[in-house]
């Protein structure tokens, strides 16, 4: 025992050694975001030996310098970029190395998810740097529009190859080794996951695969497919229910529409799409994150019981969506996306950037048998891009999907893995190839991120612990097909001497 503290002391020191200076600072997705946020507002902040009980394996922030602008020869600036590491299971010094993505929100640790029992298994360290411009690793005092213009995927891309090769390097300086390089593999959940598969297909010589769970690959401009999963997750009782709730909303609205959104807690959303963005997230969330039943249930039972509809959703809005699972009513207000201040809530404008300008994912009403009201219309969103980021701003799919392939990803060693449940799977690659295994995990409450966040997926499950999935065999049997994909393939960058094939 006294030998291991030694060591860990060791790392510890030598790697304080090796921070890098001061930063350069210059002047002055909604429902993944708030998942993370409740994560991060619990837990403790470091996973020691024995406790596999906490929310995170580590909460211990590190720092580097990374690149403002990767396409330019002339910009060297730089900023800080936050990240975190977990060494517990690593078998120094040529253990695998897992990279996991933090995403769209702020980064507050290593969350002990599934990822944990894998790092165990592989006798792998776990790193998990911060996106740029989110949390702590923001690049200017102000997010101006004109100072977003280096919020990219690509430019994350990049900043994630950046981090790996400095990892390495401070990871060999401490062993005392030349030259060396670890396997490395990629991990990350929707858009996260977008970004792991396209790090494997961009920079396929630094890691040797990825797992893309739920990752969200293809730029959809209406993605009406969205609300369709809905419906169909929802089933016929629960649909008919929900849809009869947008029209009385909608009557309601048109009414008197202060009463209204102060039965459901949200006068300040003035623009009557923003209230119905809103409306619909909440019952979507139900679905993306593993609690159906929350949601239908109540509603069928006082549909049944003759009681006001309105009321009913209000109930479950108030209770369930905000105080429960965390939710903002802010986060609607486009007033509150303008804010340009780096604060606590400064992912809600930054991920409607990237929106705005890289993915869309407009989560529009389509024409027929709609759940979500038709408030909800690509002009709507092409609005709220202006209105919160000055003309100009629209989001050019055709682009993304051209730079990255969208399901047509010309990759390979990339695992697709989504919950039968999540509407966001549409925009995932669900057709399986040799190179690029996708699985769909079949169950009532299979949602975003089940591989590895297990059932519900929110709040978080400690270790992913999939025992309260209706279908626990369902996940166990994609979790083994993973655990044989990362094997082989870490295998294979063994045999080659290099950390990728």
């Amino acid at each position: 025992m006294k030998q291991q503290q030694q060591q860990k002391l060791f790392l510890i020191a030598t790697f304080i050694f090796f921070l890098s200076s001061p930063t350069f600072t210059d002047g002055a997705g909604i429902l993944s975001r708030i998942f993370d946020r409740t994560i991060t507002a619990s837990g403790s902040n470091h996973l020691s030996s024995g406790n596999s009980s906490s929310k995170y394996l580590t909460r211990d922030a590190l720092w580097f310098n990374q690149t403002l602008d990767h396409f330019s020869p002339y910009d060297h600036r730089q900023f800080r970029q936050r990240y975190y590491e977990f060494l517990d299971h690593f078998r120094a010094p040529d253990g695998p190395i897992f990279l996991k993505i933090c995403g769209e929100s702020e980064c507050g640790g290593i969350s002990n998810d599934y990822l944990a029992v894998l790092a165990k298994k592989f006798e792998a360290a776990v790193v998990s740097p911060e996106h740029r411009y989110y949390g702590k690793s923001s690049p200017f005092k102000s997010l101006t529009t004109e100072n977003l213009r280096f919020l990219s995927s690509k430019q994350a891309l990049f900043d994630l190859a950046v981090f790996r090769d400095y990892y390495q390097k401070s990871l060999n300086a401490r062993f005392n080794r030349t030259a060396a390089d670890n396997p490395w593999f990629v991990f990350g959940v929707s858009y996260s996951g977008a970004l792991s598969a396209w790090f494997r297909l961009k920079f396929p010589h630094l890691t040797c695969g990825s797992l893309a769970s739920s990752g969200v690959v293809l730029a959809v401009y209406n993605f009406t497919e969205f609300d369709q999963q809905i419906g169909e997750s929802a089933g016929p009782e629960c649909k008919s229910v929900l849809q009869e709730i947008t029209h009385l909303v909608e009557e309601r609205l048109a009414s008197n529409a202060n009463e209204l959104k102060s039965l459901f807690g949200a006068l300040e959303l003035k623009i009557d799409g923003d209230f119905m963005y809103f409306l619909a997230d909440a019952a979507a969330i139900a679905f993306q994150y593993g609690n159906p039943d929350k949601l239908c249930t109540p509603l069928i039972e006082a549909k049944k019981a003759g009681e006001d509809l309105v009321n009913a959703y209000a109930i479950y809005v108030k209770e369930y969506y905000v105080k429960s699972f965390g939710a903002n009513v802010e986060t609607y207000n486009q007033q509150h996306l303008k804010n340009t201040a780096v604060n606590d809530d400064s992912a809600d404008r930054l991920w409607w950037f990237q929106v705005c300008t890289e993915v869309a994912y407009f989560q529009v009403a389509p024409s027929n048998d709609s759940i979500r009201s038709s408030k909800v219309d690509t002009r709507y969103h092409l609005d709220l891009c202006k209105n919160v980021f000055g003309e100009g701003i629209y989001p050019d799919v055709d682009a993304t999907n051209l730079y990255y392939g969208g399901t047509d990803i010309a990759g390979s060693k990339i695992v697709f893995s989504n919950g039968s449940q999540d509407p966001w799977r549409h925009a995932s690659k669900q057709t399986s190839s040799p190179e690029m295994p996708s699985y769909i995990i079949s169950c009532h409450n299979c949602g975003h991120g089940t591989d590895l966040r297990g059932c519900p997926q929110s709040p978080l499950v400690i270790e992913g612990d999939a025992s309260n999935c209706s279908s626990p065999d369902a996940v166990h049997k994609v979790r083994q097909q993973i655990i044989e994909h990362i094997d082989l393939w870490l295998s294979q960058c063994r045999s080659s001497g290099r950390s990728s094939m």
